[in-house]
């Protein structure tokens, strides 16, 4: 069996497919599989024992991507998949999927789209409290699986040796102690305002933790375009923390796998629902999630229960989850009424916990 998936976009969206992979290995243990992945997101995938070909694609804004994508069309056409699935679902991974001419194209029942599969499953638009996890598992209904297990199927994102080693040096120059240290990492960005807890209460939260306990080390990282903004925050903490200020790390970045790397040195993850929350939640970092206007039940780490997971989030707000367009309210309640020392608490539990 000759297997073509197609995910594209965000981190997070490419981690949850990777219990898939896993799943089709197991049924199909001599099939080739074949993977479609945009830059941004291909670190996730790039070390997965159960993918044969992984093939980079051009992001949607890149100069001369029609052209590519034609000539990719082409390459994917040629390789003559059995099956594919088109685990995006928007209409260029839907055009890809029909280009291949694969007698078997399975996709979601989209209006406009539908007519580019074979088969298609239902899915529903609406924000439920259904994992994403379960939500693109459906598409291997029409291959006769039964629904996932996270005990079984986890997320995962091998690390790369080359990343390992250079978050060991990075540690090293920032006179980490690995041996005597507890690291915990603060993922303090987003991809949009909607999902960033405010920076005040992220320099309550590092100081609160920092005084805690003599051996934490406090690594404060944030995605490429907002390193500034997380130099602030490490700023502002250590200028709170006085004579401990020397235990707030925020000047040493990671790349997506250097930071699938760091996880297995970490004592905690605290973090936004965002891809480094899920880049953590393959790992079995004690993870304390923070959920604004998604819910922890679509979004949680989908990992064995053993492994510490503290998801807080505000119930019984009227207007979340929401689509992350316009916040109704005005002031992004669903993040600003999250306390620190809510996440303190949540925090402290992990980490005793995860000992």
């Amino acid at each position: 069996m000759n297997f073509l998936l197609v995910r594209l976009r965000l981190i997070g969206d490419v981690v949850f497919t990777t219990p898939i992979l896993r799943a089709l290995r197991r049924r199909y243990p001599d099939a080739r599989l074949t993977y479609v992945v945009e830059p941004h997101a291909s670190p996730v995938v790039a070390a997965n024992p159960h993918i044969d070909e992984l093939i980079v694609t051009s992001t949607p804004d890149a100069p001369g991507r029609l052209a590519a994508d034609f000539k990719l069309a082409r390459r994917l056409r040629a390789n003559r998949y059995d099956v594919v699935l088109d685990l995006h679902g928007g209409p260029r991974s839907a055009l890809l999927a029909w280009a291949t001419g694969a007698p078997r194209r399975i996709g979601y029942a989209v209006t406009g789209r539908s007519w580019m599969y074979t088969e298609c499953v239902p899915r529903d638009r609406r924000l439920r409290p259904r994992h994403s996890v379960v939500n693109q598992w459906d598409l291997l209904g029409p291959l006769g699986f039964d629904g996932p297990d996270p005990e079984r199927d986890a997320t995962e994102m091998p690390v790369a040796a080359s990343a390992a080693r250079a978050v060991a040096a990075k540690l090293v120059s920032a006179a980490v102690d690995v041996e005597r240290d507890r690291v915990i990492v603060l993922h303090v960005s987003a991809g949009n305002p909607f999902r960033r807890w405010p920076a005040s209460s992220f320099v309550r939260l590092i100081a609160a933790l920092v005084r805690a306990e003599a051996c934490r080390r406090v690594i404060v990282v944030s995605g490429p375009s907002e390193h500034e903004a997380a130099r602030r925050i490490g700023g502002d903490a250590r200028s709170e923390l006085g004579a401990d200020a020397g235990r707030v790390i925020d000047d040493v970045s990671f790349d997506l796998a250097e930071l699938r790397a760091l996880m297995d040195r970490a004592a905690l993850f605290v973090g936004g629902d965002s891809g480094p929350l899920h880049v953590a939640g393959t790992t079995g970092v004690p993870i304390v999630g923070l959920y604004g206007p998604t819910l922890a039940a679509r979004s949680a780490p989908w990992r064995p229960a053993r492994f510490v997971t503290e998801s807080i989030e505000v119930p019984d707000l009227p207007c979340r989850p929401c689509e992350q367009r316009r916040c109704e309210p005005g002031d992004f309640r669903c993040l600003e009424l999250i306390a620190p020392a809510q996440v303190v608490d949540a925090a402290e539990r992990a980490l005793a916990r995860g000992r």
